[in-house]
């Protein structure tokens, strides 16, 4: 049995993450659970799950739940990090959204618990460190993302020396067949209705900039250690064909599935086993057809600036998270246009002096002082 902490568990990966332990309690046991603010969701899966420690990110929220509850109430970031290294969990579900999930992914690994990664930002802001820590401390990291899941499955049983590219699949958003001028104007109600995956306002967001792309371009860099001339994106609207496997004898494999997250979620908690699923079954008939297209770099410069980071390497693509982070949460806000988040982002790396093999501590502090530098960024175009 796998016993399971999950960052970020009232949000909706981890919430589907808790659906899928509940229809299998002979798998799956819950150890700790944590939440940002939500404590009264937080308190119904504590009711359901018997979970032996929980942790809240706001201190006066956790003071409110330790008087309601009789097991351990954690809180701040160092409470995120107690329940990450539970001495009873052995699988660390990351589901936080942001840079703070950084640190405790790198507190589970040096604990030497399994990690099912839904945090991109770990792997975009300190790839280079958290991968050597896991291959160090012989810890498996799996990816909670129907992208590469769908990659580590057709790359299981090959020799990564024969891969001539990986091609990362992407819906291309609500806005992949807006102009220019139709770009200038959209609001965040339009930027939240993501055309096939429901998710949280951040990685919505992220999704119709395309920037949630370029993340998972870096993340596939580190994860399946390949170059980034070898990383392609394509367009696919129906997010059937979740990425395929280009191999150098021209064979492609590719990995299809009908879009739930909680496929590849339960793929990355049973694996290597797989499991009965009830969700929705894929029916080609009524699919009818897959279309394919070239991403458009200019009207999504995000996805540009992914890639050139990447490339960069560095303390690079900490800061472009940092900086997008902040402008994102300025456009949910209404502080800011949708197409002034590239502008902002590009504002924040263009000035940018990237330091080399940094060390967590240097990433984290760089994270925080480029949020400031782009709360000022943001002033600045507003």
């Amino acid at each position: 049995m796998k016993i399971i902490s999950i960052l970020g568990s009232t949000g909706s990966i981890g919430y589907q993450t808790l659906e899928i332990i509940k229809q299998n309690p002979s798998k799956f046991k819950i150890a700790g659970l944590t939440t940002n603010n939500n404590i009264q969701l937080l308190e119904k899966q504590i009711n359901k799950f018997n979970p032996i420690a929980v942790a809240v990110m706001n201190k006066e929220k956790a003071e409110i739940l330790k008087s309601k509850i009789n097991i351990p109430v954690y809180s701040g970031i160092k409470g995120i990090n107690k329940i990450a290294k539970l001495n009873e969990t052995n699988t660390v579900v990351n589901s936080l959204v942001g840079s703070i999930g950084v640190e405790p992914t790198y507190e589970a690994i040096t604990a030497g618990k399994d990690i099912a990664l839904a945090n991109k930002e770990t792997l975009v802001a300190a790839g280079s460190i958290i991968m050597n820590k896991a291959k160090k401390n012989d810890v498996k990291i799996m990816p909670i993302d129907s992208e590469h899941s769908a990659i580590f499955q057709c790359l299981n049983g090959e020799d990564k020396k024969n891969v001539k590219n990986i091609i990362i699949t992407c819906s291309g958003g609500p806005f992949k067949n807006y102009t220019k001028k139709q770009m200038q104007n959209v609001t965040k109600e339009e930027a939240l209705k993501h055309p096939t995956w429901n998710m949280g306002e951040k990685i919505t967001v992220d999704s119709a900039t395309l920037m949630n792309k370029g993340f998972e371009v870096i993340e596939t860099y580190w994860l399946y250690n390949i170059d980034y001339s070898k990383i392609k994106v394509i367009i696919h609207p129906q997010s059937i064909i979740h990425s395929l496997v280009e191999f150098k004898d021209n064979s492609v494999m590719a990995q299809l599935g009908a879009p739930n997250m909680k496929t590849p979620i339960q793929y990355a908690l049973s694996y290597p086993e797989r499991i009965q699923s009830n969700l929705k079954e894929l029916n080609l008939i009524k699919t009818k057809k897959l279309e394919f297209e070239k991403p458009n770099f200019k009207l999504f410069p995000c996805l540009k600036y992914a890639y050139e980071s990447g490339k960069i390497g560095g303390t690079m693509p900490a800061v472009m998270n940092a900086s997008n982070e902040v402008a994102v949460s300025a456009f949910l806000k209404n502080k800011i246009k949708f197409m002034d988040i590239p502008k902002i982002v590009k504002m924040t790396i263009d000035k940018h002096k990237p330091l080399k093999n940094p060390t967590l501590h240097q990433i984290l502090e760089i994270d925080k002082k480029i949020k400031i530098e782009t709360e000022i960024n943001i002033r600045i175009c507003s």
